[in-house]
């Protein structure tokens, strides 16, 4: 099998040859757009040797929606308008993954962050804005969320029809348990992931839903158990949920994970010897049907890629 095939077979709950993996981070700014951006994430991908490539939205964070930017009142929420599928804030996106798209010529699969409408919305202003902006009007958040969700599905279709990725990973996020109840999750947030979600499925069969977790604070993941996608990624230490249990969890799809991403974790702070172990160990227990090795999230900047390639080293070497 080639890189690509290897990854498709795992996304369709087949066995590989080889557990293929890849891991990514949030670059510096001075490379997080235009030809710097790109450059950035082709040299990282050759120097570790991974399977895929999983291009981060860097620069692209918040969401640059003109009422959402000069909000005063929630109330103005009615006013929005999607931004449309000629802005920049989507054009460039596209191009981007295009272009990386492009360089790898069909050598390995390519996906392309994308967050749920809730998650845009809070990046655009911030947790505190969210939450007040919700307690004071849940239907004016929703009715923000639906129009940030005709932009999310604009960029889907020009991620997967124009740029030729494969996928997309979509970044579901805000279920922390001090947050909301499920019940809540489920009638403000749920609505619009599954909205984008959807979409981006009925365009590809190979979508990666990363259920995001970080720090200590644990998510109420039963509220994603239904999304629908080709594999799940969540955080295996924060949710304390390994990988054979999460599959079950997610009704047997395949599974993208397995380490830590935080610093105290193998892949960081472990020595070539405890890496490749953990590495064994964990295909020992997953197995090489419908199974991607990954990390829980973004891993440190600082890591170095040679820990990447102790990991994929091993994976080929089983």
């Amino acid at each position: 099998m080639n890189k690509k095939e290897r990854v498709l077979a795992a996304l369709e709950n087949r066995e590989a040859d080889h557990v293929p993996g890849a891991f990514w981070f949030h670059f510096p700014q001075e490379q997080a757009l235009g030809q710097a951006c790109v450059d950035a994430h082709l040299k990282w991908y050759r120097d570790t040797d991974q399977d895929f490539i999983k291009i981060m939205c860097d620069g692209y964070f918040g969401y640059p929606n003109e009422t959402l930017e000069k909000m005063e009142n929630v109330s103005q929420l009615y006013d929005m308008k999607p931004l449309g599928s000629g802005h920049k804030f989507i054009r460039e996106q596209v191009e981007r993954a295009r272009a990386i798209v492009k360089a790898v010529d069909g050598e390995c699969c390519v996906f392309y962050n994308v967050f749920c409408p809730l998650s845009f919305f809070r990046l655009q202003t911030s947790w505190e804005t969210m939450m007040d902006c919700i307690k004071a009007d849940p239907e004016a958040v929703k009715y923000a969320c639906g129009v940030i969700a005709e932009d999310a599905k604009a960029l889907v279709k020009g991620l997967l029809e124009e740029a030729g990725c494969d996928g997309i990973y979509y970044c579901v996020q805000n279920a922390e348990t001090f947050r909301f109840t499920a019940e809540e999750y489920r009638s403000l947030v749920t609505p619009f992931d599954k909205e984008v979600l959807d979409y981006a499925n009925g365009l590809s069969s190979h979508n990666i839903l990363h259920c995001c977790g970080w720090g200590g604070d644990k998510n109420r993941v039963e509220v994603w158990q239904d999304y629908e996608a080709a594999a799940i990624n969540w955080a295996v230490y924060v949710e304390e949920m390994d990988i054979p249990s999460g599959r079950e969890f997610f009704g047997g799809k395949p599974a993208l994970g397995g380490l830590d991403n935080r610093k105290e974790g193998v892949l960081y702070s472990g020595n070539e010897e405890e890496i490749r172990k953990a590495v064994r160990e964990l295909i020992e227990t997953c197995g090489k049907k419908g199974f991607l090795l990954g990390a829980d999230c973004t891993i440190p900047g600082d890591l170095p890629a040679e820990h990447v390639r102790w990991v994929l080293e091993e994976a080929r070497s089983i």
